[in-house]
């Protein structure tokens, strides 16, 4: 049997931080707003005749082998951790090849990680006869990721992973709600650069500095998260308007609270490429993820994609990236050996 999976990324738009809980619970009305992109994560996983686990990350360029009857040792395995605390936790009684590839750059901000995370449990899940329900993957891949990271890990990216699309995703004490936006995604997407910097980082460190600070009562970063939750808001209501001239400036606007909230969101490299973006028809840089490197989105001005990208192409180090919105989330086929 063979199994194979993908799921998208994402670039947030807004509301990024606010998703870790138990943070959105002290902001009502607490939101986030992304879109999927076509950078996907992949999964394959073909069974064995014998008892060998051989798990493999293609992007990582690690491979390691072990069997049926030391599963329990996968719990505490340090290589490809995320993979092997995902097996640890399906406990599959066969053996099997796992081979996992991220389109996404590492450490780029656009929920790779998270995303893979999907497609893994979506991939693990068929093999043992699907032993829970799709509305399970996302509670599962935010506590699994949990204990790798080792800090509370936000939800937002579980989703765009899990539906794709362009959504905003609301946060309540009753639980959650994903809200797909219909919006024009063929402007969305003309309008829209994203840069890989070269500079990958640990989003994770900075969300849990955050995270403690505004739980020991810190005023400040209080009232920007309310201002990140209002930005949510007010982007969402400009999306299903395709008020572009909002969506522009509420992103514009949006900026200085999010470099407030962690002022090492960005590094100087990151700054020139912003400023040299703003200087050819850029009207808003959006660091992707918790920032300190990896992506950035500009939004920017009509037809002006073009120029931003060819300005930033030039900068030693960055990488323009080719996407697509993807309004299509986890995919999961399989089908035999022999077929294949």
């Amino acid at each position: 049997m063979i199994i194979e999976t993908s799921a998208p990324t994402r670039v947030d738009l807004a509301g990024g931080t606010i998703d870790i809980p138990p943070l959105f619970l002290f902001h009502e009305g607490a939101a986030t707003v992304n879109f999927a992109v076509s950078l996907m994560a992949r999964c394959r996983i073909e069974t064995r005749t014998d008892d060998k686990i051989v798990l493999e990350s293609v992007d990582r360029q690690v491979k390691f082998e072990t069997s049926l009857d030391k599963i329990g040792e996968l719990k505490d395995e340090p290589r490809l951790e995320l993979l092997s605390k995902l097996v640890y936790f399906f406990k599959p009684e066969t053996g099997f090849n796992m081979i996992t590839k991220s389109e996404a750059p590492a450490g780029a901000g656009l929920a790779g990680s998270s995303t893979l995370n999907i497609a893994c449990i979506g991939a693990l899940n068929k093999l043992v006869g699907n032993r829970y329900a799709p509305e399970r993957f996302i509670p599962i891949a935010a506590a699994v990721e949990c204990q790798v990271i080792k800090v509370p890990t936000g939800y937002q990216d579980y989703y765009s992973a899990q539906y794709g699309g362009v959504a905003c995703i609301h946060f309540r004490p009753d639980g959650m709600e994903r809200e797909p936006l219909v919006v024009d995604t063929e402007t969305l997407q003309k309008r829209i650069v994203v840069i890989y910097t070269g500079e990958p980082r640990n989003s994770g460190t900075n969300n849990w500095e955050i995270t403690k600070n505004h739980i020991d009562g810190d005023r400040e970063i209080f009232d920007i998260f309310e201002e990140i939750r209002d930005t949510s808001l007010d982007l969402r209501e400009a999306l299903l308007k395709n008020d572009w001239m909002a969506v522009g400036e509420i992103l514009r606007d949006s900026y200085p609270s999010r470099k407030r909230l962690s002022p090492n969101i960005t590094t100087p490299q990151m700054d020139l490429l912003i400023n040299k973006a703003l200087a050819n028809g850029a009207i808003a840089p959006k660091v992707c993820g918790a920032g300190g490197g990896g992506c950035i989105a500009f939004f920017c001005e009509e037809d002006a994609r073009e120029s931003v990208e060819k300005a930033l192409a030039e900068e030693p180090g960055a990488e323009v990236l080719d996407w697509k919105i993807c309004n299509e989330g986890l995919t999961i086929n399989e089908f035999s050996a022999d077929a294949a």
